[in-house]
């Protein structure tokens, strides 16, 4: 079926060490060409710097306050915001502010752990 509801979604700890919620994914919905995930990252922490090698994401700011560093530039990422990160550009991102940060993130094509290169 090409339906989630949130509460149903089981969170896990993506390679990057953001909380994911995989709410539409081709491995588990039946869609084909993109997936979308909510991406939590707790107060004080930060995501680990990485790049897709095939995938465009693209980020919306739900909740919270951050910085994200996408490539050679560094800006504030508020509730809002929408972000487009080509393929192979390194990025992170760190929760600034006192809540959670909340990413909704799309994927095309859809996000795999195989896609995702940490970098130092």
């Amino acid at each position: 079926m090409q339906k989630s509801r949130y509460a149903s979604v089981k969170p896990f700890t993506a390679k990057d060490g953001s909380i994911i919620r995989e709410l539409m994914h081709p491995d588990v919905h039946g869609n084909a060409n993109q997936s979308l995930a909510e991406a939590i990252v707790p107060v004080g922490q930060g995501t680990q710097l990485h790049k897709h090698l095939r995938s465009e994401e693209i980020y919306h700011v739900t909740d919270g306050e951050g910085r994200m560093v996408r490539g050679n530039e560094i800006f504030a990422i508020n509730p809002g915001d929408t972000i487009c990160i080509p393929p192979g550009t390194p990025h992170r991102v760190d929760n600034t502010g006192p809540t959670e940060l909340k990413i909704l993130c799309s994927c095309s094509p859809p996000y795999s752990h195989e896609d995702t290169e940490l970098l130092k």
